[in-house]
């Protein structure tokens, strides 16, 4: 007897229509908008301007290949169709977006999705006012902790702990956020309401997730997402009111690579002006749309990319609890030419915005994105170099721990803003430039350092290990494709090596900053310091294996050279511990 695939819960709420048919009516007709060939298959181009050092690395090929390459874009007639959609609630189970609260009170709007290390975060539209605390199941409660408003959405987003009791429930639901404003925070942790039924919460570890999207300048829409089960007739789906009603509309995704998915701009509301809000999804004809959190509106996307002065040098890093560094890596670089700061918050807890607003005082161009998903740095370095484009030329990509530096500065007295400029001074073919980069040792510390990581860390291994990259943005391929901090370039552009820079990459510092390492990388495509896999990687510590307990004679290894050039520099530059605060 042959085997029937059981119906859907959707297929069976629309009266046994499947999704894929909904999404044929509403996209191109089902025809295959990819032609199935990678989008990249060949090694980066190389080329270098300047000699070489000896003991630079061969620049490297490009390690991933693509999924799949569009088939030239549908014309923008046939591009959409969109239908209206009658009943609200049909439409939000057919894009499962926003799921609007039923609890009373406050009225609000949220979402929550489970992280790992038993913390919930959750998006709200709702204006901070003071305290607030998630409330979960079962009465218990826990303090929200804000990481900032998302960019795209405008949404306010918090982590709290999920609470031992609401751990041992099977099923857990999203927690309602309240405010003090709302209801005073000790009542409401005495008897805190109960979530309103039905509104689930998503797993990061486990659920595909759309989790953020970015509308672009020139109107194509970036969609991040993890757990992509197919790209072969991927489609982007948009939700949003014209001002008479519901309306659903699918359109071919242009690319998909990696967490990153290029869509076409949504169709344009009539009646609801700039500021409608769209909802946005992923999905493969004949399957369910991805659970998602991303919504965006277009007079924000319109606002934020007006910027009255281009910079030649920006750089972009992502981290979490990085206080603690930032200052003297902010300072160091910009006297050495870097214009303006993206920093990608990772979900710091040390009040990195206080210090954040305390170097824009100073006189620094500073911007801070809240990223708070794990284990998306790549993802949110495409975020940076696709939404910037506008704002720079040059975008430094490296880490709050790494200082761009060269041996030719040793003599100077005083820095100056035109000292990146010769890196920066290449041929137009040029779209990315390689920076060899060197792993400085604990150097006898046992602590963090208090005059700083560059005067603290005096000696290194001698040969290079890695390399970070200076990109220039507009030859960025539109795919965004990236990996160990470089991107894949479009057709008429290469990557070159350069021997007028160096990276110092402060890697293996004191114990006590180093062992933080193993709580959770950023990147989607390295393995997490305990996990036994990739020993021998350049990504992890020569010999030192999976345990986070301190090896012994830690402080006196991988240093195989003296190198204090840094170190004697800066204090002439700057003075004796110049990141700290004054």
């Amino acid at each position: 007897m042959p085997r029937h695939r059981r119906c859907s819960r959707l297929c069976r709420i629309v009266g046994g229509v499947s999704v894929g048919a909904l999404l044929l009516l509403a996209g191109s007709g089902g025809h295959n908008a990819y032609s199935g060939r990678p989008v990249f298959s060949l090694p980066l181009g190389l080329g270098a301007p300047f000699p070489l050092v000896a003991d630079s690395p061969a620049p490297p090929p490009f390690p991933f290949a693509a999924d799949f390459s569009p088939s030239p874009s549908p014309s923008p007639q046939s591009q959409y169709s969109p239908f209206r959609l009658s009943d609200d609630s049909l439409a939000r189970r057919l894009l499962p977006l926003r799921l609007r609260a039923g609890h009373s009170p406050p009225p609000q709007e949220a979402d929550a999705v489970l992280l790992p290390d038993q913390e919930v975060l959750v998006l709200d539209d709702t204006e901070p006012t003071g305290d607030a605390i998630c409330a979960f199941q079962g009465g218990a409660s826990s303090p929200a902790r804000p990481l900032g408003r998302l960019p795209a959405s405008g949404l306010h987003s918090y982590v709290c702990r999920l609470p031992e009791p609401a751990q041992s429930f099977q099923q857990l639901q999203a927690p309602l956020l309240l405010h003090s404003s709302t209801s005073s925070a000790a009542a409401a942790a005495l008897d805190p309401p109960s979530p309103s039924p039905g509104r689930a919460l998503l797993n990061w570890s486990s659920d595909p997730i759309v989790f953020d999207s970015a509308l672009l300048d020139g109107g194509d829409v970036l969609v991040f997402a993890k757990g992509i089960s197919r790209r072969q007739g991927l489609q982007c789906l948009y939700r949003y009111s014209d001002g008479a009603g519901t309306m659903l509309a699918s359109t071919p995704a242009i690319s998909s690579v990696q967490q990153v998915t290029r869509c076409p701009s949504p169709p344009t509301p009539v009646k609801s002006g700039g500021s409608t809000k769209f909802l946005v999804t992923l999905g493969v004809t004949g399957e369910d749309p991805m659970p998602s959190l991303a919504t965006f509106r277009r007079q924000q996307a319109e606002s934020s990319s007006l910027t009255p002065h281009k910079s030649s040098i920006c750089a972009c890093t992502m981290g979490r609890n990085i206080s603690k560094f930032l200052r003297e890596w902010a300072l160091y670089h910009s006297a050495i030419g870097v214009d303006q700061f993206f920093i990608y918050d990772n979900g710091s807890e040390d009040n990195l915005a206080g210090l954040v607003a305390q170097l824009i005082s100073s006189g620094l161009n500073i911007t801070t994105v809240p990223w708070p998903w794990t284990k998306v740095q790549e993802a949110g370095l495409s975020h940076c170099a696709a939404t910037q484009q506008a704002s720079c030329q040059w975008m430094a990509v490296i880490d709050v721990d790494e200082f761009i530096f060269s041996t030719s500065w040793a003599g100077l007295e005083k820095p100056s803003k035109s000292l990146l400029e010769p890196v920066i001074s290449v041929d137009d073919s040029v779209g990315q430039i390689y920076l060899a980069c060197y792993d400085f040792a604990p150097s006898g510390q046992t602590a963090h350092p208090p005059e700083g990581v560059c005067q603290g860390y005096t000696c290194r291994l001698k040969n290079p290990q890695r390399h970070k990259s200076l990109v220039r943005l507009d030859a960025v391929e539109p795919s965004l494709m990236n990996v160990v901090h470089h991107f894949k370039l479009k057709p008429a552009f290469k990557s070159i090596w350069t021997a007028l820079a160096r990276v110092n990459h402060y890697k293996y510092q004191a114990w006590s900053e180093f062992k933080v390492k193993f709580k959770r990388r950023v990147s989607a495509y390295v393995a997490d310091w305990k996990d036994p896999i990739n020993l021998d990687s350049k990504d992890r510590a020569p010999g030192l294996g999976v345990d986070d307990t301190e090896p012994k004679g830690w402080a006196q290894r991988y240093c195989e050279v003296k190198d204090n050039i840094l170190q004697l520099l800066t204090t002439r530059w700057f003075g004796v511990g110049f990141g700290n605060p004054h």
